[in-house]
C-alpha cells in the first residue's frame, strides 16, 4: 500500500487538498502557503525517510476552541508536512474501507451528508419509531483504543510501513501551552485522518447495529437508534451499552444519553415538532433547535458590531459566507417566518453600522441628499438626538438605504437562500 501512497499522482492531490483547506501552522510555524516549495526542495529525502521506516512526525500543536456553555474542546494541528503525508495515506486508505461502510453512516463520506443523516432520522420517526435511543460518546475522540484501531485496520491493509507510520501519528506527543503532553489513546482533532479513522472503528459498531436489525442513524460519533415502543429502546440502548464497553472500550457519557420522545430529540442541530395540520398525526417536521439559533444570531450581532473596523463591503461579503453555510446546513427546516424577522433586523444592523460609518455631522447630511433627501430634512436628520438605533429602524433610513440599495452593494437576504422548488438531496 505504501507505494500507492507515495505514487506522485496521490501526493500530489493530496498537497493540492492540503492548501484548499488552508488551517493554521503547525508547531514549527510553517504556513501551507510554503509547503510547495518545501516539498520541491524535501521531497526525495521525505519520500527515503518514509520507506525506510525513519521518518519522525513532529509534535502536535494543542489548541482549544469554544465549544458552547462555557466549555472548550481541544484541537491537534499537525505540521502542514505531516498533514500532506496523513492526506496522501487518508485518500489510499479511503478505497480500502469506503466501499465497506454501513448505508447509514453519513459523516464524512463522500454523497453523505447532514442532511441526508436528518432526513433519514425524519423518516424513521413519520414512520411510527418515536422511542429514540440517544447515546452519548463521552470524549469519542480522546479514548479510541489505539490498539483495537490498528487491528481493524491491520485486517484490511497488511502493510507494515504503512502501520507504523499511522501508530507514529497516532502516539505523536501534543503541545499545550508550550509543554509535551505523552498520548496513549484517542485520535486527534485536527488531522486530515482523523475523521476517517473514526469511521473505521464505528464501523464495528454499524455492523452490530445492522446484525441486530435496527433502524438507526449516524454521523461521525453522534448516533441514534430508533424502536416502536420505550421497552425495546430499552433493551437496545443496554445492548449497545455493553457492546462499546466491552468490544470498543468507548464510554458512554450517561448524563447525556437516554431514551427521548421526537420533541425532546435534537439532531446535529435539528429539532422534530409534530405538524398540526387536519387529517396529518403523527408526523413531524424539522425545525432549528433555539441554540443554534441563538448561536447564529451572535455570530451575526459580532459581525455587525458598529465599532467593527471593517468596510461595508468586507461586512457584506463576510456576512454573506456565514449566511450561506449555516442556510446550507438548515436548508431542509421550515424556518421561512423566522428569517424574515431575522432578515429585518440584520438590515437594521447594517443600516446602523452605515449610520456610525458616516460619523460626521456634515457628511450625514451630505450623504441622505446623496440618497434623495430633501436639504432641509437631511439637515435635520443629520443632527437628530436619536440614538443610532433609533435612527437606523426610522423611516429615514429605511427609505433610503433600502432593501435593493443593500442588494447592489452585495447584501442578499437569508430568505433567497431557501429554494421555492426545493431539489433532491439525493
Amino acid at each position: 500500500m505504501i507505494a500507492q501512497v507515495l505514487e506522485a499522482t496521490n501526493l500530489y492531490k493530496a498537497e493540492r487538498q492540503v492548501m484548499r483547506n488552508k488551517g493554521a501552522s503547525g508547531i514549527d510555524s510553517m504556513s501551507h502557503q510554503k509547503l510547495p516549495e518545501y516539498i520541491r526542495a524535501n521531497r526525495s529525502e521525505l519520500l527515503l525517510s518514509i520507506c525506510n521506516n525513519s521518518y519522525v512526525p513532529q509534535a502536535i500543536l494543542g489548541v482549544t476552541i469554544p465549544k458552547g456553555k462555557g466549555k472548550t474542546r481541544l484541537l491537534g494541528i499537525p505540521t502542514v508536512v505531516d498533514r500532506w503525508f496523513q492526506q496522501a495515506v487518508s485518500q489510499v486508505l479511503m478505497t480500502k474501507f469506503e466501499y465497506e461502510f454501513e448505508s447509514f453512516s453519513y459523516g464524512f463520506r463522500p454523497q453523505k451528508n447532514i442532511q441526508k443523516a436528518v432526513l433519514q432520522a425524519q423518516q424513521y420517526i413519520n414512520d411510527g419509531y418515536q422511542d429514540i435511543v440517544d447515546i452519548d460518546l463521552k470524549g469519542f475522540f480522546d479514548e479510541v483504543d489505539h490498539c483495537i484501531l490498528l487491528q481493524l485496520i491491520f485486517n484490511k491493509v497488511q502493510c507494515p510501513t504503512t502501520l507504523r507510520l499511522i501508530r507514529k501519528w497516532l502516539r505523536v506527543p501534543i503541545s499545550i501551552h508550550g509543554k509535551l503532553h505523552k498520548r496513549r489513546k484517542g485520535i486527534p482533532q485536527g488531522s486530515p485522518l482523523s475523521p476517517l479513522l473514526s469511521n473505521i472503528i464505528l464501523d464495528v459498531l454499524d455492523k452490530e447495529m445492522q446484525n441486530q436489525g435496527l433502524r438507526y442513524v449516524r454521523y461521525a460519533d453522534d448516533f441514534s437508534i430508533y424502536a416502536k415502543s420505550k421497552s425495546e429502546a430499552k433493551r437496545i440502548g443496554n445492548s449497545i451499552y455493553l457492546f462499546l464497553r466491552d468490544k470498543l472500550k468507548l464510554p458512554i457519557n450517561k448524563a447525556k444519553s437516554g431514551i427521548r420522545r421526537p420533541v425532546n430529540f435534537e439532531l446535529l442541530g435539528h429539532g422534530f415538532v409534530p405538524i398540526y395540520k387536519k387529517g396529518i398525526k403523527g408526523q413531524y417536521q424539522l425545525v432549528v433547535k433555539r441554540a443554534s439559533w441563538e448561536k447564529f444570531k451572535r455570530n451575526l450581532k459580532s459581525l455587525t458590531k458598529k465599532t467593527k473596523p471593517m468596510s461595508l463591503l468586507e461586512r457584506l461579503e463576510r456576512l454573506n459566507q456565514v449566511c450561506r453555510g449555516w442556510m446550507n446546513n438548515y436548508r431542509l427546516t421550515n424556518i421561512n417566518a423566522k428569517l424574515k424577522k431575522l432578515d429585518e433586523w440584520l438590515r437594521n444592523r447594517l443600516r446602523y453600522c452605515i449610520w456610525h460609518d458616516w460619523k460626521k455631522l456634515e457628511r450625514k447630511r451630505k450623504n441622505l441628499i446623496q440618497l434623495g433627501i430633501e436639504k432641509g430634512q437631511a439637515y435635520a436628520w443629520s443632527r437628530t438626538r436619536m440614538g443610532g438605533w433609533a435612527v437606523a429602524q426610522s423611516p429615514i433610513l429605511k427609505t433610503t438605504i433600502t432593501l435593493s440599495r443593500l442588494k447592489r452593494k452585495g447584501y442578499k437576504p437569508m430568505i433567497d437562500y431557501i429554494n421555492k422548488q426545493q431539489t433532491s438531496i439525493w
